[in-house]
C-alpha cells in the first residue's frame, strides 16, 4: 500500500471525512465565445459594429472600446474565479464582475454585480453596482458614510488593501475571487487585497471592455 493511500486510511479510521477538492473548469474554451454572451449598447443601433471582445492566438481579448461587458450564460454560487490578465499595451481600465444579474441598472451598461478591479494600480478594489458590500475599515476605504450608495452619484468604491501587488504592465498578473456565500475575498499575485460580504451570493460572472486593451490566458473557476 502507497503512504498517501495508508494515510487516507488512517484518516478514515479515525472517523475524518476526506473530501477531494473539485475539479478547476475553464470557462473559455481558447477558440470561441461558448458559453458566453457579449452585452454592449453600442451594438444595439449598429449589430454589424465593433465587437470589442475578440479571440487573439488563443486568449480573450478585450480591445476596451465600445464599452460592455461578456458574461457567462451560467448562474454561479460558491465557487474559486482564476484569471490571468494583462495589459497588452498602455495600461487602463477593466474589471471582472461576480454576482451579476440585472443587465445595464448602471449608466445603462453595467449589470447589477460587485466589481473586482483591475485598473492598472487598483486591482482589487471593490466597485458596487446595484449589490453592496460590507468590509472592515470601510470608512477609511470607502469615504464619508453618508455618500455611500451603488447607484450614480454615491460612493461605490472600496479601496483595496495593498499597493505594489501587482506586476509590471506587460508581465501576466492572476487574480483569484472566492465567492463562499456572500463573502468575497480577492487576492492578486497571491496577496489578500480585499473581503468583503455582498448583498448577493450567486449570479453571472462577467469581464469589462472598459479603458484599455486587455489580454485574458485563463479564465478558470472551480465549484466549493
Amino acid at each position: 500500500m502507497s503512504l498517501n493511500k495508508a494515510f487516507l486510511l488512517i484518516l478514515w479510521c479515525l472517523g475524518f471525512s476526506v473530501t477531494a477538492q473539485k475539479p478547476a473548469i475553464s470557462l473559455f474554451n481558447g477558440k470561441d465565445f461558448t458559453g458566453w454572451h457579449i452585452d454592449v449598447p453600442k451594438l444595439d443601433e449598429n449589430p454589424n459594429g465593433k465587437n470589442p471582445f475578440i479571440v487573439r492566438e488563443g486568449k480573450l481579448v478585450s480591445l476596451a472600446d465600445p464599452q460592455g461587458h461578456i458574461i457567462t450564460d451560467k448562474v454561479y454560487e460558491n465557487f474559486e474565479l482564476e484569471v490571468q490578465y494583462r495589459f497588452a499595451g498602455k495600461p487602463g481600465n477593466c474589471g471582472v464582475l461576480v454576482f451579476c444579474s440585472t443587465p445595464r441598472i448602471l449608466y445603462k451598461m453595467f449589470p447589477k454585480s460587485i466589481e473586482c478591479q483591475l485598473m492598472h494600480t487598483n486591482a482589487g478594489d471593490f466597485w458596487c453596482i446595484g449589490e453592496d458590500v460590507v468590509t472592515p475599515n470601510m470608512e477609511s476605504r470607502r469615504g464619508k458614510k453618508e455618500d455611500w450608495g451603488v447607484t450614480e452619484g454615491k460612493e461605490r468604491r472600496v479601496k483595496n488593501l495593498t499597493d505594489n501587488s501587482e506586476k509590471p504592465v506587460g508581465e501576466w498578473n492572476t487574480m483569484k475571487v472566492r465567492c463562499d456565500g456572500n463573502k468575497i475575498t480577492v487576492w492578486v499575485n497571491g496577496d489578500l487585497v480585499n473581503e468583503g460580504f455582498a448583498t448577493a451570493s450567486k449570479g453571472q460572472i462577467a469581464l469589462q471592455a472598459e479603458g484599455s486593451e486587455v489580454e485574458f490566458r485563463k479564465v478558470e473557476l472551480r465549484e466549493l
